[in-house]
């Protein structure tokens, strides 16, 4: 697709988009370069049209959700981000007490309305940041429970725009990761949930809200855990591990190790791409020199 095809169908779109984009305002770690393009559709036909006028760049194509867990290069001048509007994220229930999600609607008001609706099983949402589309792609949990404990099914759309359904059952789900496929942008999802009475699942969220604020930086600047915890590797978690290899005062620029919690890595004021992954590899190779275990990223590099 040329700039001028893409510039007219701009202007026939209910979206965004937008040429030489800076990402830094769309991650927690503020540090970012331009995107070549990047588009926010409203619409499935807005994304489908899209996707079939770049099919020659979909290797550089690039699908972002909240950015809560993405490091992105300083250099990006040859990628295309898509990011989903507001309209894929709605949200509602039927009356088996499924709930649907659009997939760019952030976890917590997922959880917020389970609660409102007298319903269990998402409290964990509460306390993990970014999108369910993010969540599902990485299978993210927190406190004993992941997506794949409460996923159903997900509705995606394929880089050649065809829409179909997957069920849970036909993925493979592992620690913070799946198989589902690169090509796939998710689009929404169906949660199953249970009775329950408010006032116990607000205490359950209150609860876990405080576990939280009790052992992460909370109001900074963070891509949330960098690596994942080396569960067949070591009994111990990753943070211990980093704390007993690696001096938490340590920094590259402005790119730093959380005081309050070692698996998280902190921008303080203006750390360039390169300041913070300096520091992830040396952490990296500080508890390979001391433990032997070799660390394995749960954020996201965009390189």
């Amino acid at each position: 697709m040329t700039f001028k095809t893409l510039n007219n169908f701009s202007k026939n779109i209910k979206g965004k988009l937008r040429f030489d984009y800076c990402l830094k305002n769309h991650t927690w770690f503020n540090i970012g370069g331009n995107a070549k393009i990047f588009f926010v559709p409203e619409t499935l036909n807005e994304l489908r049209d899209f996707l079939l006028n770049i099919k020659k760049d979909h290797k550089n194509l690039f699908i972002m959700g909240a950015g809560s867990n993405l490091l992105i290069s300083d250099n990006t001048k040859n990628r295309i981000f898509i990011k989903l509007g507001k309209n894929f994220n709605k949200i509602s229930l039927t009356k088996d007490n499924v709930i649907i999600a659009g997939c760019s609607i952030l976890d917590k008001n997922v959880s917020d309305f389970a609660c409102e609706n007298h319903l269990s099983g998402l409290e964990f949402l509460s306390c993990i940041p970014g999108t369910v589309g993010g969540g599902i792609r990485m299978n993210s949990g927190c406190f004993g429970t992941e997506f794949k404990d409460v996923l159903l099914s997900v509705q995606v759309m394929d880089f050649s725009g065809r829409v179909h359904t997957i069920n849970s059952k036909d993925v493979n789900f592992d620690y913070r990761k799946t198989d589902l496929p690169k090509n796939l942008i998710f689009l929404s999802a169906s949660f199953k949930t249970h009775k329950k009475r408010r006032n116990e699942i607000i205490e359950n969220i209150h609860k876990l809200k405080e576990r939280k604020k009790n052992s992460q930086p909370l109001r900074v600047k963070t891509g949330g855990s960098t690596f994942k915890n080396p569960i067949n590797q070591s009994e111990k978690k990753v943070w211990e591990l980093i704390k007993e290899s690696v001096d938490n005062q340590v920094s590259f620029g402005d790119a730093k190790i959380s005081e309050k919690h070692s698996n998280f890595f902190i921008n303080s004021k203006n750390a360039s791409f390169e300041n913070m992954y300096n520091l992830i590899n040396f952490v990296k190779s500080k508890v390979k020199k001391k433990t032997g275990i070799t660390l394995e990223l749960e954020l996201e590099i965009v390189n």
